[in-house]
């Protein structure tokens, strides 16, 4: 049955918007979804001419060209919440190395399993995105096998570093990963636009004295200092700065704030490695009481990332692999002797692959139900 009159769920909701939004098959294919015409095809003066609702739907006449649409009641509600971007501090559950997050990031995988079992497969990269690593075990220790890991997420992201790369020790060593220096939390790529968003690591072999691994949440840091000293805060996320890489074979830099934030402030992207950060330069109208300012603060950040109760210390045994998001979550190597041997295997995917494979996971288990 249909009642006719204005209708109190379109409430605050523009003409426009939903004239914009219509998914009638004059306006989305129907195979892919996606919108056939322009904004610039709507009229400029669109309104609702009249509205009826049916049960769970609402239909609106459109003037001044009468197109009709139909909207569910629960779409129309959902477009007065804030967007979701679970990229931000929100979506996340930041973490110290006594905390939830650490703990049961912890709790290494069977790689076995989570290849046979996609209700593991979604539990682990539930996981990356939430708490933003997790670790899997009896991963074949043979080389390449990474690329098969990252496979299993999303899309391997090809770098100068090429497809995979190898963390050993080098005698001619271009980074000081490929070096038995102890290496201090940082995010990796910070002179990439865009960044590499989840970074693998597969031990291959570890006989050596030293060589454990940490992580820190970047997200759990910036949020204390955000908490401590407000202003260095609001410095380094509105403070470029450059970060820079080459070698025989490359030159990259970007130039970006240390702590991104959204536009409503939140926090959604850490950038942190004192190898590549290049000296600052605020331009002719800069001051040098900034730039001691920018260099307090960044002091004020490094203080709080190097804080043992935020650093989850752990040794990667042969087979294990480490999965990490890149954007948040800083890692950290403990010096080794060069006389033994270690091995990783490395490469890079991103977040939005894992994203979308989580959701095809979900699907598929909200399918069976």
């Amino acid at each position: 049955m249909k009642t006719a009159g204005h209708d109190p769920a379109l409430d605050g909701l523009p003409a426009i918007l939903l004239r914009a939004s219509c998914g009638c098959a004059k306006c989305r294919e129907a195979g892919s979804g996606q919108r056939l015409g322009s904004v610039t095809d709507l009229p400029a003066d669109v309104s609702v001419a009249r509205t009826s609702a049916a049960g769970g739907t609402v239909e609106v006449i459109f003037g001044p060209d009468g197109h009709r649409a139909v909207f569910s009641r629960e779409w129309l509600a959902d477009q007065r919440r804030p967007p979701d971007d679970d990229r931000t501090e929100d979506a996340k559950r930041l973490w110290a190395a006594s905390g939830p997050g650490a703990a049961a990031g912890l709790r290494r995988h069977d790689w076995p399993r989570y290849l046979a079992d996609p209700a593991i497969r979604e539990q682990c990269l539930a996981a990356l995105l939430r708490d933003g690593f997790f670790l899997l075990r009896d991963v074949p220790c043979r080389p390449g096998t990474v690329l098969t890991v990252a496979g299993s997420m999303g899309y391997v992201r090809e770098t100068n570093y090429g497809r995979l790369f190898d963390v050993r020790v080098e005698a001619t060593p271009a980074n000081l990963a490929f070096t038995g220096l102890p290496i201090a939390p940082h995010t990796d790529n910070p002179y990439r636009d865009p960044v590499p968003t989840v970074q693998l690591l597969h031990c291959l072999a570890s006989a050596v004295e030293g060589g454990d691994s940490g992580l820190v949440d970047g997200f759990k840091a910036a949020a204390l200092l955000r908490a401590a000293d407000p202003a260095a805060f609001g410095i380094l996320t509105r403070t470029p700065v450059t970060f820079t890489y080459a070698d025989a074979t490359a030159e990259l830099r970007a130039t970006r704030p240390m702590i991104a934030t959204d536009p409503r402030g939140r926090i959604r992207e850490v950038r942190f490695n004192n190898r590549s950060l290049q000296p600052l330069r605020l331009g002719r109208e800069g001051s040098p009481d900034e730039t001691v300012a920018f260099y307090a603060a960044y002091r004020a950040f490094a203080e709080t990332i190097i804080r043992p109760d935020l650093m989850l210390t752990f040794r990667l045994a042969p087979g294990d692999c480490a999965v990490f998001d890149n954007t948040r979550i800083l890692h950290a190597r403990t010096g080794f002797a060069a006389t033994g041997r270690r091995h990783l295997q490395g490469c890079y995917t991103d977040l939005d692959g894992v994203a979308s494979t989580l959701a095809v996971l979900r699907r598929g288990r909200e399918a069976t139900r």
